[in-house]
Order: C-alpha cells, then structure tokens, then sequence
C-alpha cells in the first residue's frame, strides 16, 4: 500500500523576521492549488533577514519560541490543513542563548517538534549548536528527519536521522556560496548510504543560489529547480519506496541495513569513543518509538 506525500518546497527569497503577514499570504499561493495534507518547505532562516539578502544579526532577531511568531505559524498549518515547515528562524532559548532552529507544525495547528541546528557553520555563524537529533512523525504517512544547511556536510547526521527512523530527511539551507554545488552532491550522497529520501531546499536570490532538489532512496534526483530564481518545487513521494529499497537493496543489489551479522564482533570508533554493534545496527521503523 502506497504511502504518498505531497512536497511544496518553496525556493523563496527571505523576509524580515516579523512580516509574518507577507509570509502567510506567500504560503496560501504556494499551497492554492495543491490537495491538503501536503508538506510545505521554505529555506533555512527564511523568516530572519534585516535587507534583502542580509541576513539578521542573531541576537536581535531571536525570540523564544513560544511566541507571536508561533502562533501565526500553528493558525496558518491549521487553517490551509498542511504540515509546514517554516524553514528555520532565530530562537532564544531559556538559557538566554540563541539557536538556529527549524520547527514543524501540524495539519491541526500544533506544533509539533523543533530542531535546533547541531552543526552551526564555524567561524561565520555564532549560534550556539544543538545537542539532539530530531525526527517527526506526520501521523498516517510516515517520519521525517530534521537537518539544517550545514549539517548535511557531517554524515553522522543523516545516519543518526535514518536510525531513527526517518524515512525523508528535511534540509532547509541558506547557501549564497559556490559550494552549493557540494552541498547538491551531499544531498544525493547521504540519500545513498541511508537509502532515505532528501529534500534540500535552498533560498532564492539574492538570499540564496537556489539548486532545491528532491533525491529519492537510491540517489535518483526526482526533480530540482534549474536557477536562483524564486520557485515552487513540487513532488509527490511515496514513502514505501524506503521499505522497498532496503528489502531489495539500491539497483538491486546493496542492503546496508543489514551489513552485520549477531554473530558479528563490534566495531570500536575511536574516533566517538563508542562502537558500531551488530545488535543495533537497525533503523527503527516509523510504528516504533524512535530511539534516542
């Protein structure tokens, strides 16, 4: 039984942190003529800039996440019946930091997760960095794993999402920067080796370079944009191809899932101070509490 998803992925230049009014009237266009139910994307801290194309300083666009902004946000997802992530925005958290993080709202106008960025891009961004990966589960379809911009560069990422179950991983970037074009070759790489679906969405000029992409399970690209230019990208994935690529293996033939034997020794990584052991080289599956 086939298991779709709609993708809205929205190539969009940003916009100032507080022009949540422009930013609905954006959403409604994108969505108007796509069925309810669908996954709408925009780019990493599409909701943050102070002109166009410069990005807001942190420590003056941050504010806690439970707030005017978040409640905009969950009225939107509920009124237009669409999971949304909003790309990412700047959040002060309890501790009087502030983090670059992406949240996810619900069909039913709740907010569901939020992720704050692991990997902050070191020296240029001072954010302070997330200590946990997160994974969503969009209730009758399937579990979404959460990256932003530069963490797609750290491979430890995506597995981590894959183990946890996440059958397509989310990257929301804000790339200006020649080396999109790695960051397109990641994106692909790490559908790969998780044998997951990818979505990287990138801002549109002059935020961004564009180059969105969807990569499915063996590392096909379904569709991309083909400029800067802001653009809606849309897709219709269906989430069992993950199921089907791990049983019969990518072009048929490798099922990394099931690389280890319980017979198997573990494998110490000195270079995390733990190991790869046999007994839980598996990713979780989506009717399973994710592991943390």
């Amino acid at each position: 039984m086939a298991r779709p998803l709609p993708l809205i992925l929205a190539q969009a230049p940003g916009r100032p942190a507080d022009d949540l009014a422009g930013f609905t009237s954006d959403v409604e266009r994108r969505v108007k003529l796509r069925a309810p139910g669908a996954l709408v994307v925009y780019p990493e801290l599409h909701l943050g800039e102070s002109a166009p194309g410069v990005a807001a300083a942190p420590e003056t666009a941050a504010e806690p996440l439970d707030g005017k902004r978040d409640a905009v946000l969950s009225d939107l997802a509920g009124d237009l019946g669409i999971w949304l992530v909003p790309g990412s925005v700047y959040e002060r958290g309890a501790d009087g930091r502030v983090y670059n993080t992406a949240p996810v709202y619900s069909p039913k106008g709740e907010r569901l997760a939020a992720y704050r960025k692991i990997c902050p891009w070191r020296p240029y961004e001072t954010i302070a960095p997330g200590n946990r990966f997160e994974v969503v589960d969009l209730a009758g379809v399937g579990r979404i794993g959460l990256s932003i911009c530069y963490d797609t560069w750290f491979p430890e990422v995506s597995r981590h999402l894959a183990w946890m179950g996440a059958e397509l991983i989310v990257n929301v970037v804000r790339t200006p920067t020649s080396d999109r074009a790695q960051e397109v070759v990641l994106s692909r790489a790490n559908a790969i080796t998780n044998q997951v679906f990818v979505a990287s969405v990138n801002s549109a000029a002059p935020s961004g370079i564009g180059r969105s992409l969807v990569v499915d399970p063996q590392g096909t690209v379904r569709a991309e944009t083909v400029d800067a230019g802001d653009s809606t990208l849309t897709d219709v994935i269906d989430l069992d191809e993950v199921s089907n690529v791990r049983r019969y293996g990518t072009a048929g033939l490798n099922r990394v899932w099931d690389q280890f034997r319980p017979g198997d020794a573990p494998l110490e990584l000195p270079l995390y101070g733990g190991r790869i052991d046999p007994a839980t080289w598996n990713a979780a599956h989506t009717t399973e509490e994710p592991p943390r």
